[in-house]
């Protein structure tokens, strides 16, 4: 297959750099609850996850399609979920008056049959072991071919559960002196084969019908951020064409433990309605009910992203998109990334520090025949004591750090820029005056990819 047509004018990578100043929020934590922190510079910063950020991305723009929002309005996006067999079951019921624990003996038996295996724990008895990223029109299409298959399908169902039922509880021990075999005796006993082999097989129309469905179709959302699935082998899985960065802070981590108490409004009302002769019976009434401690971080944070435009068009062709339209496919996925670059935020501690109305302060874009990562621009932490306001200062350190690989180098372009920061506009307007600009400011996302 000949490489797809990336651009009009021949650059492979779009690259995308983006400071944001956020203020008393936590978006993403570790297992203890604490802020994520990375050495780096000689100094700890404050680190947001790229697999963080690109969720945030990636249901972003799964809700705005769904929703009939941005340039891919009316496209398939995909769902990753454990729960591939409850939304079959559901669709079954729904749809084909199935009733609820045939649909889901059914599902669950059809996907273990194509390879996943489900959890051994009451709570997750129903969910497969491994999140599976696929089309979200997956659960409605295997529920279609399973009802239009309802007769051969039900024979294989009760064929399969009796077999499972039949076959012992564990595999079968190997060889050696936990399993009672002399391991070096010639005469040993060969292993006997796992109880999953003696499983009948599912019969091959409904497989390829299933494992079509679970491909990656025409979810574009797949094409852009991959999958990646070992489960079932010949289930295609996906590099995806989007490279995407940790954000951490480009001066020295800023961490506060915040000390907080929750009233008990019902204790509270029984003080405010307290009578003299009530008194004694309210001194238990006293103290919050609840308190604890959250931490919060504040700082100026670089991130970075690059999108892949040669993969991404590969992909929607692997997927069997029509020829005819992969390219516009392909402009309005780039253009739908870098909105959700900009625009996204990881949604932890959401309604409780209102960090989801966070604007970037900068944001920085340019071609090339490959990305190009300015993260090392900040090795130096950025001292809030020599720099009046941070975020002026790492602006300015983009800017110029872009200027420098234009001039050294022949395969990137001029910038478009982006501000929503009345302090970073009077700067770049600032630079146009001197002719210091390496590019031209923009007035929103979309003229962020030149397209």
């Amino acid at each position: 297959m000949s490489t797809p047509d990336i651009a009009p004018n021949g650059h492979q990578y779009l690259s995308l750099h983006l400071l944001e100043s956020l203020v008393a929020v936590l978006p993403v934590r570790d297992e203890n609850g604490l802020p994520k922190t990375l050495p780096f510079g000689g100094c700890t910063r404050t680190m947001i996850t790229s697999q963080a950020r690109r969720r945030a991305e990636r249901t972003h723009t799964r809700t705005r399609a769904n929703a009939g929002q941005g340039p891919l309005a009316g496209h398939t996006m995909g769902v990753r979920t454990r729960e591939w067999a409850k939304l079959t079951a559901a669709a079954l019921s729904t749809t084909y008056g199935w009733e609820a624990e045939r649909a889901l003996a059914t599902a669950k038996a059809v996907l273990e049959g194509v390879g996943l295996k489900f959890g051994d724990r009451p709570t997750t008895k129903d969910h497969t072991k491994v999140l599976v990223f696929a089309p979200q029109t997956a659960a409605d299409t295997i529920a279609d071919h399973l009802a239009a298959n309802a007769i051969q399908v039900s024979a294989w169902v009760a064929d399969y559960t009796k077999a499972k039922e039949a076959a012992p509880a564990g595999k079968a021990k190997g060889r050696g002196k936990k399993a009672g075999i002399d391991s070096a005796s010639e005469h040993a006993e060969e292993p006997k084969p796992c109880a999953e082999e003696k499983l009948p097989p599912l019969p091959k129309d409904i497989r390829t019908a299933v494992l079509t469905a679970l491909a990656p179709g025409d979810a574009i959302d797949i094409a852009l951020y991959g999958r990646f699935l070992a489960e079932i082998a010949d289930s295609p899985n996906v590099d995806g064409a989007i490279q995407s960065g940790h954000a951490f802070t480009v001066h020295a981590a800023e961490h506060i433990d915040d000390f907080y108490s929750a009233a008990d409004d019902a204790k509270l009302d029984r003080k405010s309605h307290a009578t003299a002769l009530g008194h004694l019976e309210g001194m238990d009434d006293t103290g919050a009910g609840m308190t604890g401690y959250q931490s919060l971080i504040s700082g100026t944070f670089y991130r970075h992203a690059a999108l892949d435009r040669s993969k991404l068009r590969a992909n929607l062709i692997s997927a069997g998109f029509a020829a005819d339209k992969v390219e516009a496919a392909a402009e309005a996925a780039e253009r739908e990334f870098v909105d959700a670059f900009v625009n996204a935020m990881p949604r932890a501690k959401t309604n409780t520090t209102a960090s989801s109305g966070s604007l970037p302060k900068f944001v920085l874009a340019f071609e090339g025949a490959r990305p190009f990562n300015y993260a090392g621009v900040f090795e130096t932490p950025i001292d809030a004591y020599e720099a009046s306001v941070a975020s002026l200062r790492a602006t300015t350190l983009l800017l110029d750090q872009h200027t420098l690989v234009m001039r050294k180098r022949g395969d990137v372009s001029a910038a478009r820029l982006l501000t929503y920061d009345l302090a970073v506009s009077a700067l770049l307007a600032e630079r146009a005056t001197a002719g210091q600009l390496p590019g031209a400011e923009v007035e929103n996302t979309a003229e962020l990819t030149c397209r």
